[in-house]
């Protein structure tokens, strides 16, 4: 298909476009692959390209794609093993669709902070947002994505925002069951190492296990209460404490899984029998849990699916769905028992 009018001269985007009967924005979209285009369009388009032997420009391509393409995920979370499993939920959505995931970390007590996220979402002019704990839980940032006119969805353990824009954990639920076991198990001196206070599942997470407690007529003592990281070090350094006073716990809840293997540590350096000296529950059923001994004791949250859903909310509408009804479970924490927790010694 040769254009008489440019006898010798290579067929740019304009000369497909003209050729196929479709804008250059629709042209741009079939190069880069882009799920929002019609079939029947994408034919046409790649029929026109093969016959004018229009060849585009990497360069031009990546800036197109850089434009259009990709999903971020914004996170300031301490935990590795989360971050993974989140990541992979948003490729598990987004595999096949022509989006690519690119991820930000950031530091919510920088100076920075927000600079930083305004500089990533204008820089790389997202497709949308995926937001896990704290950065969900930062209003500022919604404030920020909302004045860029940048899709976001939201995945916290209480509902922030409208239920488009929301994927809801119920953390509090996760944590009470946690504290009905440690107490059908005989124990009545219970600790919980909680996370940051910047996190809202921290605060959570321990108002479900006071409630839990309350059930069996136990009240969590202040003195038994530690504020944790949720990371491997600031757990073994809570539980170190903890084990330290006259009267121990006989059990230690812990607000995430890394925290909990690290009260496992504090707990062997004592010279203590994990579970017969001390019951330890977690947080999150990340794949350590069932890999390290005793197999933790843990509340399970879907972090992969979390990231999924949050992910098929934000590229529903593009698909032409509403994304508050999209057929997605309740989240529901449920508890995994495995091997490290028991009844206390007599």
């Amino acid at each position: 298909m040769n254009d008489p009018r440019r006898p010798g001269k290579p067929a740019t985007i304009n000369d497909v476009a003209r050729l196929a009967g479709v804008s250059k924005k629709t042209v741009s979209r079939v190069i880069n692959n882009s799920p929002f285009v019609r079939e029947e369009t994408r034919a046409k388009v790649e029929a026109v390209i093969a016959e004018s032997g229009f060849s585009p420009d990497p360069q031009a391509r990546g800036l197109a794609f850089r434009r259009s393409f990709l999903v971020g995920m914004i996170y300031d979370n301490p935990s590795p093993n989360y971050v993974v499993n989140m990541q992979q939920g948003v490729l598990d959505a987004v595999r096949g669709s022509g989006l690519e995931l690119v991820v930000h970390p950031c530091n919510r007590a920088a100076d920075s902070f927000l600079a930083d996220v305004e500089g990533f979402v204008v820089r790389q002019k997202l497709f949308g947002v995926v937001m896990p704990p704290s950065v969900s839980e930062d209003e500022r940032v919604v404030a920020l994505l909302r004045q860029a006119d940048c899709p976001y969805v939201r995945i916290a353990s209480v509902s922030l925002d409208e239920p488009a824009r929301m994927v809801v954990t119920n953390d509090s639920r996760g944590a009470a069951e946690a504290a009905r076991h440690l107490a059908q198990l005989g124990h009545t001196r219970v600790a919980f190492i909680s996370g940051p206070d910047s996190f809202r599942s921290s605060h959570e997470r321990g108002r479900g296990f006071s409630e839990g407690l309350a059930e069996y007529g136990l009240t969590l003592d202040p003195a038994y209460v530690r504020r944790g990281a949720y990371t491997f070090e600031s757990g073994a350094e809570a539980a170190a404490d903890l084990l330290a006073l006259p009267d121990p716990p006989t059990a230690i809840f812990a607000g995430n899984d890394e925290m909990a293997i690290g009260v496992m540590k504090a707990a062997r350096d004592r010279g203590l029998d994990v579970p017969f000296d001390l019951s330890i529950v977690g947080f999150d059923d990340l794949p350590m849990a069932s890999r390290v001994w005793p197999n933790l004791t843990t509340v399970r949250l879907p972090v992969r699916d979390m990231g999924r859903m949050a992910a098929e909310k934000l590229t529903a509408r593009s698909r032409g769905l509403d994304p508050a009804a999209l057929d997605q479970p309740e989240i529901i924490p449920s508890l995994v028992v495995r091997d490290s927790a028991a009844p206390p010694r007599s």
